[in-house]
C-alpha cells in the first residue's frame, strides 16, 4: 500500500506534466486513501517497524511534496510567471522538513505539531478538482494570488501548531466528542459544496484543533 502511494505520486507527476492536473489530483486522493490505509492495516495486524516508517515518509515526499509543488509550478508557469513559478517548490522542501521532523519528534504520538503533509496536499488538490468539476470556482485555480496563498499556507507544515490526530483509542462520545463533531460537519460540507468543501474542512480542522487545545 505504501508503494502504491509512491506509484500514485510518480504517475501524478506525469499527468501534471501532460497538462492533466485534475487526473493528478485524483491520484493524490487515491494516495491519501492508501497512506491512511497502510497505517490502519499495520495496526490491525500488529505489524510495525522502522522500515515501514521510513518507506512511508519517502513515498510521502514524492506524492505529498513534489507532486503538489509541481502542480502549482505548472499552473504558475502557464500563466507566464516565469522564474517566480519555482517558488512552488518550497512546498516540497517544507514537506520534507515536516516528514523528517515527524519521524523523530516524540511529541507527535497522540497529536500533530504542524499541519500533516497529506492534509496540506489534499487542500491544494481540491483547487484543480474544483476548477474541472465546478467551473464557477475555476477562477481560484487560475489565479496567481490563490497559488501564492497555497505556497504560503504550506508554511503551516513546519509551524509549532498542535493539531488533533484522528487515532481513536475508543469510540465513546464523551472522549471523542470534538472529533465526531468535526466529522459530522465535514460530511455536511462535502454533501452541499462537493470539492469546494475540502479547503473549508482543512481550515475547520485547524480551528477546531486550536480551540480544543485552548480549552485544555
Amino acid at each position: 500500500m505504501t508503494c502504491g502511494n509512491l506509484l500514485c505520486g510518480c504517475v501524478g507527476l506525469v499527468m501534471t506534466l501532460r497538462g492533466e492536473p485534475e487526473t493528478a489530483a485524483w491520484l493524490i486522493v487515491l494516495a491519501g486513501i492508501l497512506d491512511f490505509g497502510d497505517g490502519f492495516v499495520a495496526r490491525l495486524v500488529h505489524v510495525s517497524g522502522p522500515f515501514g516508517k521510513e518507506l512511508d515518509s519517502l513515498a510521502d515526499v514524492v506524492t505529498f511534496g513534489v507532486l503538489p509543488a509541481t502542480l502549482i509550478f505548472q499552473e504558475l508557469w502557464s500563466q507566464g510567471l516565469g522564474n517566480w513559478s519555482y517558488l512552488a517548490y518550497l512546498i516540497a522542501v517544507l514537506s520534507a522538513l515536516r516528514l523528517a521532523n515527524f519521524n523523530i519528534d516524540t511529541r507527535q504520538s497522540d497529536q500533530f505539531i504542524g499541519l500533516p503533509v497529506p492534509a496540506n496536499t489534499i487542500f491544494i488538490a481540491a483547487f484543480p478538482l474544483m476548477s474541472h468539476y465546478q467551473p464557477q470556482f475555476s477562477f481560484l485555480w487560475h489565479n496567481p494570488i490563490t497559488l501564492f496563498f497555497l505556497i504560503g499556507f504550506s508554511f503551516m507544515l513546519v509551524a509549532e501548531l498542535p493539531l488533533l490526530a484522528f487515532k481513536f483509542k475508543s469510540f465513546g462520545w464523551r472522549e471523542n466528542r470534538i472529533k465526531f463533531i468535526f466529522l459530522i460537519l465535514s460530511a455536511f460540507l462535502l454533501l452541499f459544496l462537493q470539492f469546494a468543501a475540502v479547503p473549508l474542512i482543512i481550515v475547520l480542522y485547524i480551528l477546531i484543533s486550536f480551540f480544543a487545545k485552548k480549552k485544555e
